[in-house]
């Protein structure tokens, strides 16, 4: 039996029921289940602050425009970019998605890019001419570097109870470099645009409560560590909490990195266009002023994504959505995916102190076993070794994001796919879901998509 078949038919009996019930509104947590559950900005935002939020959702928004432009707030992408909007790898602030055959080209997913061995800062080492990324697109006059086609090969798993559900593995292969071969040895992994709220939240938790869930995991027998990462800005190495490695320090220095990566723009804290050393077309390029997002504007654009709330949990009344919470905590994925939290003092925005919240991670890196391995290290975290993503909200990506894929290439084309690609610290995990009878599997499912 096809493992989508079930989700299918719970979905629609969702679609049939009308949106989920919602639990009240508290804190950061709104009670919408709407397309929009994903954008809602928290209400108490200091009146002060609230022409810059909202011209941060804006610039989030803002299709960008080559240089040399009349509007020059908008301008400066490229020369070399992957997409033109913050949006085209964040759909309505949710979960991008990969190529579905080797002929369709990335949607809202990209290719990170390193070779063997650090840079200075203990982080990957980037290629002299690609550099960290590969990007597919190039302005007038400027080539591309190239693209990556995506196949997939399919193997079928048996579960216990004879159910039988078919994996899909990617394969990837680099098509067409526009700036010579890439080396055999190139380190690459694949990155869907994960979903964007709740990312202050995640910036409020302290140090120390990471640091303690670490600790509290190693009596319990994991390996999950914080990923002690660079950050630019203080000088010093610090606990990562984002990106899909946990390999970026702050959500400042995330927010510039996607706007220099994905879409070629110049920060303060990325003065330099993205170049390579022999590309130079790229370097002959105009800019439309350095830097070409300013620092009002990427304030206000750190300001839109600290205050967007969470969607509350639905349905958790129901009681198959109970049991399949019990079964959550039973079979051991609460260790890794903790439920609630609490942030610590935020003097940056005191709105995000102190708020007990239910983001379903802890935020360290862990083994998750060589069929999700991308082989690729990054500062702390192995070649085998993942965020424990967070889940809040996950229950609503096929609503508001129109498809079902997860991990970070996108590889499961559902929930109970993506709990069976589980491997390394989280196996035990796995090998108890997939020992458990149908109708138990299926209320763990139907819990997850009440988060």
């Amino acid at each position: 039996m096809n493992a989508r078949l079930p989700h299918l038919l719970l979905s629609l009996s969702c679609c049939l029921a009308g949106p989920p019930l919602a639990q009240a509104e508290t804190g950061f947590e709104i009670a919408d289940a709407s397309r929009e559950a994903y954008s809602r900005i928290h209400p108490d935002l200091p009146k002060a602050k609230s022409d810059e939020v909202f011209r941060g959702r804006s610039l989030f928004r803002q299709s960008w425009v080559i240089p040399p432009a009349k509007d020059i707030e908008i301008a400066g992408l490229g020369p070399l970019y992957n997409q033109i909007s913050c949006l085209s790898c964040h759909p309505k602030n949710g979960r991008g998605q990969p190529p579905e055959s080797p002929q369709q080209a990335m949607r809202s997913m990209l290719i990170r890019l390193s070779l063997p061995g650090e840079d200075e800062h203990g982080g990957p080492l980037p290629h002299p001419v690609y550099g960290g990324q590969l990007n597919e697109q190039g302005i007038p006059g400027v080539p591309g570097e190239g693209r990556v086609s995506v196949d997939y090969r399919e193997e079928t798993i048996k579960l216990a109870d004879g159910e039988s559900v078919k994996l899909r593995k990617p394969v990837y292969a680099f098509v067409d470099p526009q700036y010579g071969k890439l080396p055999a040895d190139i380190l690459y992994s694949p990155r869907v645009g994960p979903s964007v709220f709740g990312l202050g939240l995640l910036e409020a938790i302290d140090e120390q409560t990471i640091r303690r869930l670490a600790e509290d995991g190693k009596r319990q027998g994991l390996q999950g560590h914080p990923n002690l990462v660079w950050d630019a800005e203080r000088q010093r190495s610090i606990i990562g909490r984002f990106g899909l490695k946990a390999n970026v320090a702050s959500l400042k220095q995330q927010i510039a990195g996607a706007f220099i990566g994905d879409m070629g723009i110049t920060s303060s804290l990325h003065r330099q266009e993205n170049c390579g050393a022999a590309q130079t077309a790229c370097k002959q390029a105009p800019s439309a002023r350095q830097p070409e997002l300013s620092d009002a504007q990427l304030d206000a654009v750190l300001l839109y994504l600290r205050l967007l709330q969470v969607p509350a949990r639905r349905n958790s009344d129901e009681s198959n959505v109970s049991q399949g919470e019990k079964l959550f905590t039973e079979i051991g994925c609460g260790t890794c995916h903790t439920p609630t939290l609490i942030t610590g003092d935020f003097p940056e925005l005191p709105i995000l102190s102190k708020q007990t919240i239910h983001p379903y991670t802890d935020l360290l890196v862990h083994d998750m076993g060589e069929g999700l391995a991308d082989g690729r290290p990054d500062f702390q975290a192995g070649g085998k070794e993942w965020r424990t993503p967070p889940l809040w909200g996950i229950g609503l990506v096929e609503r508001i994001n129109e498809h079902s894929y997860f991990l970070h290439d996108g590889r499961a084309r559902n929930l109970a796919e993506a709990v069976l690609w589980h491997g390394g610290e989280a196996l035990p995990s796995k090998q108890r879901f997939a020992d458990l009878p149908a109708g138990k599997r299926q209320s763990l499912i139907r819990f997850l998509e009440s988060l």
